[in-house]
């Protein structure tokens, strides 16, 4: 009777530490991934890669909307990520640029603690190949308008970006708040505090893609140039008075968000319904394992307790996850793992039913540990009193 419970503790061991390793890998904080390129001006990011502002774009006096330029090439067509982001958390708000495969992303996001609002703006196949684009945003009372090497690719009345959206701190590579890594190269950005016709996108285009910088006007408001033209270093200046880029040598998220309430993480996606499958699984085997261990134990209740220890560990994980910036730390995974955990405990008595009836000489080692396979009321007791 000790030997299989041994052996069953040992089964419980291994997949602790399997949910632990899944849950907390790589247990460090690892290197920043962006290297200068060597054969131009700009800058790679890989994996695990990000360049955050040492400021913030400072808050213009005038509403008069916003621009972005972005050079850049993606590193492949079927992943995803923050591209670029303003993160300003005295208003709760974010302004996103996504890569979503082949397609483009603008994300705007208002947020508190009761509730998350966001609006999106779709551009279908614009990374159609991994080759540079030159991508402009503008945005003001006109609508929002994207443009693509200098000419109008998609435009919507409906869809407008405030001059405030358009500020602070700057987040190349990755977003704040939760870790969404862009992989790819990068070689100009601007940011203006102005809505830029059709003929200035065109201009600065021409000027950017074959001298190198954009040809600058003094009435264009610009807030924000860089040009990666540096080669090294673990800084990006700004040609325009404002705050540079800077490199960290270590990977970080700005502004790691602490256990994000489910209500704000859900969103309905195909990406969040697989991570909640996901997870459920992913405990399954924790209560099928150890809901039978501690009934071996004649601990009271088995089944409650596992379900409250599977929740424990959960717990444990997402406030492990948040000082770890390649990990999301959140409240959903915790009801999925809970729900997960009480699937294994459900499951168990009739998988050992079933068991039974085809290798009938199991039995003797589920009389050995104590259990039983008739079907136990969840909570019961597991001997008298």
């Amino acid at each position: 009777m000790s030997g299989e419970r041994q052996v069953l503790g040992l089964i419980c061991a291994a997949v602790l530490a399997t949910i632990l390793t899944l849950g907390l890998w790589p247990f460090h904080v690892p290197a920043n991934d962006v290297t200068w390129l060597r054969d131009r001006a700009g800058l790679r990011f890989g994996g695990n890669s990000t360049a955050i502002s040492s400021a913030a774009l400072p808050v213009p006096l005038t509403e008069q909307g916003g621009s972005l330029e972005i050079w850049l090439r993606p590193g492949r067509i079927w992943d995803s990520g923050t591209i670029l982001a303003f993160h300003s958390p005295q208003d709760q708000s974010q302004l996103l640029v996504r890569q979503c495969q082949t397609d483009l992303e603008i994300q705007t996001r208002q947020y508190d603690w009761r509730r998350s609002h966001t609006e999106r703006l779709y551009a279908d196949e614009v990374f159609r190949k991994a080759e540079p684009i030159f991508l402009t945003i503008t945005s003001g009372r006109l609508g929002t308008s994207i443009y693509i090497d200098g000419a109008l690719f998609k435009a919507s009345l409906q869809f407008r970006l405030p001059t405030k959206q358009f500020t602070g701190k700057v987040v190349v590579g990755g977003s704040p708040g939760q870790t969404d890594s862009w992989q790819g190269q990068l070689f100009g950005l601007s940011v203006y505090h102005r809505q830029l016709e059709a003929p200035e996108v065109t201009h600065h285009y021409l000027t950017w893609t074959h001298e190198g910088r954009p040809e600058m006007a003094a009435d264009e408001h610009k807030v924000a140039l860089y040009l990666f033209d540096e080669r090294n270093g673990s800084s990006v200046r700004n040609a325009v008075a404002g705050p540079n880029l800077e490199i960290p040598a270590k990977y970080m998220v700005l502004d790691k968000i602490f256990l994000e309430p489910f209500w704000q993480e859900f969103h309905l996606s195909s990406s969040y319904l697989s991570s909640a499958v996901k997870n459920i699984v992913g405990f399954v085997p924790f209560g099928f394992c150890f809901y039978p261990y501690l009934t071996a134990l004649r601990v009271r209740r088995a089944g409650l307790t596992t379900v409250l220890f599977g929740s424990f560990v959960s717990i444990a994980i997402e406030i492990l996850q948040a000082y770890l910036p390649t990990r999301d730390s959140g409240t959903t995974d915790i009801f999925t793992n809970t729900l997960g955990t009480w699937t294994g405990v459900i499951s168990y008595d009739p998988a050992l039913s079933i068991l039974a009836a085809a290798f009938p000489a199991s039995r003797r080692v589920t009389r050995a540990l104590g259990l039983s396979c008739a079907p136990r009321a969840f909570g019961e007791r597991n001997h008298p009193v």
